[in-house]
């Protein structure tokens, strides 16, 4: 009785040393390979940190190059902005002369000119009489002899109108409505200058765009031959991690964030040389500028430029990589 006990005690226990060393299955749930996927992100993120600063001359030698090349298209859009800030501000606004019927009493001109003033499309009224008209005209001319031996002043009043909106559209409006008023003989507009700045203007904008693509496909081109330097430099290690079963998006991720360093890094060298730029030209430029009775002053690149440059310069960093590692770690494969 105590024998057979014994033996189907033994049993069992027989049974779980042999499941004990057999191989086990187990099954790792969302949780584990999320956190497995974030914890790989952040060590290739460290990861691409530390073998920047590890060769400082080359990663810096790159970084400079993508900063080059994006501070050039920055510095030229910052140039356009201050310079319509600059155009906004002058005292030269377009002006609108608007000559009077000789017949037009002085009293109506005035109540003409007070409502003109009211008008939102108006930010200033001149009246300059007859007198003045040809005070100044012989003044100009140096015909004041022969303008003296005439009998009446063939001069009439004149106002001169500032706009409140260097707009075409809003200038034609102002001049159209001045024409259709009974006080008017005529109105001139000089439309030519606006219309040269407004030109002048969008070819600096085109130009800027043309460069900035330009010289994104060269920032392009720079983090593609760098990181196919880097795959090179790495292969033999490519081919035993992929023997061990390593999927092409685990071995393109480390090269993926050095792009991203390079062009983050890049873009924030950018910033420092436009900044630079602007503080280099900003004494001079306010010099001039107090010549001329204005108190224009360079708006540097802030916080939205050195987002932009930074982010920019990742997001092209990043696409390089991409590019490089496309073409390059599918081609290496373990025989």
């Amino acid at each position: 009785m105590n024998q057979r006990t014994s033996t189907r005690r033994a049993q069992p226990q027989a049974a779980e040393r042999q499941r004990s060393v057999g191989a086990v299955a187990a099954r790792t749930g969302v949780g584990d390979r999320l956190g497995s996927w974030l914890g790989h992100h952040r060590e290739m993120w460290r990861e691409s940190w530390a073998r920047f600063f590890a060769s400082p001359m080359s990663s810096g030698m790159t970084a400079l190059v993508i900063a080059i090349a994006l501070a050039l298209p920055a510095a030229l859009q910052l140039g356009l902005t201050n310079f319509q800030r600059a155009v906004a501000g002058w005292d030269g606004q377009p002006q609108i002369s608007v000559f009077l019927h000789k017949r037009a009493k002085v009293s109506a001109v005035m109540s003409f000119a007070d409502d003109l003033r009211a008008d939102p499309l108006v930010a200033g009224v001149t009246y300059i009489s007859p007198e003045q008209a040809l005070a100044e005209f012989q003044q100009a001319s140096g015909l004041g002899d022969a303008l003296a031996g005439m009998g009446s002043n063939p001069l009439p009043a004149v106002l001169l109108v500032q706009p409140g909106s260097a707009d075409s559209v809003a200038l034609e409006t102002l001049a159209e409505r001045l024409r259709e008023a009974a006080l008017t003989d005529s109105v001139v507009l000089d439309m030519a200058w606006v219309q040269r700045l407004a030109q002048l203007t969008a070819l600096g904008q085109r130009m800027s765009l043309g460069l900035a693509f330009l010289l994104a496909l060269g920032v392009l081109l720079v983090v593609v031959n760098s990181i196919r330097l880097h795959i090179e430099s790495r292969r033999e290690e490519i081919l035993v991690v992929k023997l061990v079963g390593a999927t092409d998006a685990f071995v393109r991720r480390p090269f993926l964030y050095t792009g991203l360093v390079y062009g983050l890094v890049g873009g924030l060298i950018a910033w420092l040389l436009v900044s630079l730029g602007v503080w280099l030209l900003a004494g001079p430029v306010s010099g001039l500028a107090n010549l001329y009775g204005s108190g224009f002053r360079l708006d540097g690149p802030g916080v939205t430029y050195l987002v932009a440059l930074a982010g920019g310069a990742a997001l092209l960093g990043l696409t390089g990589a991409w590019l490089a590692v496309a073409r390059h770690i599918s081609a290496i494969q373990p025989r």
